[in-house]
């Protein structure tokens, strides 16, 4: 079942984060349908949070799309060279999102396998933020659609993970928030080989 619009625009972009561990990521790009499982997701709570693109309420030509209704992609490019996918929550002019950093693959192992340049199926697939965005086809060209439609869209397919499995920890490469980047705003499927190697403080 297609996640609704009532999962994305609660207030709680912390709860949120943790609830997508354990949905499943589709896109259908070029007709062709990749997805996987997400094992890995960091949340930014907007104005308040100084790792968040939007703190202080910073308005730009890249961040406007956070301020839209929750269920909204947000996709930048870090570094000039990665593709990075978000999913906006919270209501119409409240920038929170949730960056997806690692997902396990299911659909389309073989199209993601070409997009990335491998050959074989390994963590380094589709763990960390730009790898799984190369891998699903998504770029900055996707920013700003809905995830109601048939591009990219996440999926609660009944996969029950326990809660103790969930771990929170701080977010990757944020130490320039200060306070804020001690927050525990990650989280990964424990055990599971497709979280990245990315290191909080």
């Amino acid at each position: 079942m297609r996640l609704p619009e009532s999962f994305y625009v609660r207030s709680n972009v912390v709860k949120i984060a943790s609830e997508l561990i354990g949905k499943l990521l589709v896109t259908e790009i070029n007709g062709t349908r990749t997805s996987g499982i997400i094992v890995e997701t960091e949340a930014y709570a907007g104005v308040t949070d100084r790792a968040s693109h939007a703190y202080g309420g910073r308005h730009t030509s890249r961040t406007e799309v956070m301020y839209m209704p929750g269920g909204t992609a947000y996709v930048y490019l870090c570094f000039g060279i990665h593709h990075l996918f978000n999913v906006v929550t919270n209501v119409s002019g409240v920038p929170h999102a949730v960056l997806i950093r690692g997902i396990e693959p299911l659909d389309g192992i073989e199209t993601m396998l070409a997009r990335r340049g491998k050959d074989k199926l390994k963590p380094a697939l589709t763990a960390g933020p730009g790898a799984l965005s190369m891998a699903m086809g998504i770029t900055t060209a996707h920013t700003g659609i809905s995830l109601s439609g048939n591009r990219i869209f996440i999926e609660d397919t009944g996969n029950k993970i326990s809660r103790s499995r969930i771990i929170a920890s701080t977010r990757v490469g944020v130490a320039y928030a200060g306070a804020d980047a001690l927050l525990p705003y990650r989280f990964h499927l424990q055990g599971n080989r497709f979280v990245s190697k990315g290191k909080g403080l």
